[in-house]
């Protein structure tokens, strides 16, 4: 521990180590050291901390490791430092995106002024711990009903533009390419890249799905990855992610590592390949299996059209073979001779009934001309008629001076009676 010591005379202004930070004011204030070293004091009494966390920096100097050490759920950091003689009881994989356990004691540097912490253990986080997180995260999507078969949409069947998330100059990236385009050559991609392991692995994946589910010509979308250790594809299990697909309006594809690799992204995206080979095989048609498929519908269609044809044309010489067909003559000459026959009794019938008709109609006129008036008339006889029309058939209606209309057999005269009535010899 560093000593100050006062040494100043009554009634000047003490050195500034001299003075104590609490004790400082501006005509007296201390000096840069002394308020490191009473930090440096300060921390030395924390004691060690275990930490978990995820590295997000591991630079190696002369031996030693200078990084940092970075929160899972925020974007708090710590700098942590590991000495020589520490490094070689850590395990050797360690790197960046781990996530670890670490133990930590605060370290103040008077010198620079640096607050970091130097670290006694570390170790990755027990990989059994993780799969039980991410197996209670599995429980409560599936419960959500985020895995269900009815929620994930149908892939298109020739994808105008492919949207692909993957790592630059990744692997996965040239297998995908390579297969599609082995299969379709005229297959286009949209390509995002972002880091597929570590910090920047979510938010950059998040983004680049943002920005290819909202692009009007990506027909599909397809998240691609090689294969890894459990560790580094801990990403393609983030809750944020899984939701963010879920809620994609484009189908995704999720080819994360190899068939053996299963994170939660498999489950809820709309189709899961076990490779980013096997995502191209299964998102694009291959062009040699589609034109062999024609070929067969088109033997088959030209078979069936031939076996209809050849059926009609044996159906149709089978009619032209029957004697109906065949010689339709003597069926036409017998159904004329049925139709003469036809005819010629209902023109006979017709003048029975006609000549009947003729009788019955001169017997009748025979009988009104005997009853009408007109034959009586004929003979010499009159009719008497009073105004309105009435036939006078009594004397002594018609007295002295009456109007009346003397019908005969050609025409008519008007008289009046006398009023005397004339008795019968």
């Amino acid at each position: 521990m560093t000593v100050f010591e006062a040494s100043h005379v009554n009634g000047q202004t003490p050195p500034a180590d001299a003075v104590a930070p609490r004790d400082s004011t501006a005509d007296a204030p201390t000096s840069v050291a002394r308020l490191n070293g009473t930090i440096r004091d300060f921390i030395a009494r924390w004691n060690t901390v275990w930490v978990e966390g995820e590295i997000t920096s591991w630079n190696i100097r002369g031996g030693n490791v200078f990084g940092r050490l970075k929160d899972t759920q925020s974007d708090a950091q710590i700098s942590i430092r590991v000495w020589s003689s520490v490094r070689g009881r850590i395990p050797a994989d360690i790197g960046v995106g781990d996530h670890v356990v670490a133990a930590v004691k605060a370290d103040y540097f008077v010198k620079a002024g640096d607050f970091s912490f130097t670290v006694s253990s570390l170790k990755h986080v027990g990989l059994g711990d993780q799969l039980e997180r991410l197996e209670k995260l599995r429980a409560q999507l599936r419960q959500e009903g985020l895995f269900d078969a009815a929620r994930k949409k149908q892939l298109p069947f020739l994808p105008h533009v492919i949207g692909l998330i993957t790592g630059e100059r990744s692997d996965a990236e040239k297998d995908v390419h390579r297969n599609a385009e082995l299969r379709w050559p005229q297959v286009r991609f949209r390509t995002r890249y972002a880091a597929v392991q570590g910090d920047r692995c979510v938010p950059e994946t998040l983004a680049a799905l943002a920005a290819l589910d909202a692009d009007p010509d990506v027909d599909v979308i397809i998240i691609a990855r090689g294969g890894g250790d459990p560790q580094t594809l801990l990403g393609f299990s983030d809750e944020r992610l899984v939701r963010a697909v879920a809620a994609a309006s484009t189908p995704i594809v999720s080819a994360i590592g190899h068939e053996n690799d299963h994170p939660i992204l498999d489950d809820v995206a709309d189709l899961r390949a076990s490779t980013p080979t096997d995502a191209a095989k299964r998102v694009v048609p291959d062009v040699g299996e589609q034109r062999a498929l024609i070929g067969q519908l088109r033997a088959r269609a030209t078979s069936r059209l031939t076996q209809r044809v050849g059926h009609d044309i044996a159906q149709l010489e089978q009619l032209r073979s029957r004697p109906v067909l065949r010689s339709p003559d003597p069926i036409i000459e017998d159904r004329a001779q049925e139709l003469w026959l036809l005819l010629s009794r209902g023109r006979d019938s017709v003048s029975r009934q006609l000549d009947s008709a003729a009788r019955k109609t001169s017997e009748l006129r025979a009988s009104l001309r005997a009853l009408s008036p007109a034959a009586t008339l004929a003979r010499g006889y009159a009719i008497a008629h009073l105004d309105g029309g009435v036939i006078l058939r009594d004397a002594a209606d018609a007295p002295a001076g009456t109007a009346l209309t003397i019908t005969v057999d050609r025409g008519s005269l008007a008289a009046r009676s006398d009023g005397e009535i004339a008795e019968a010899d």
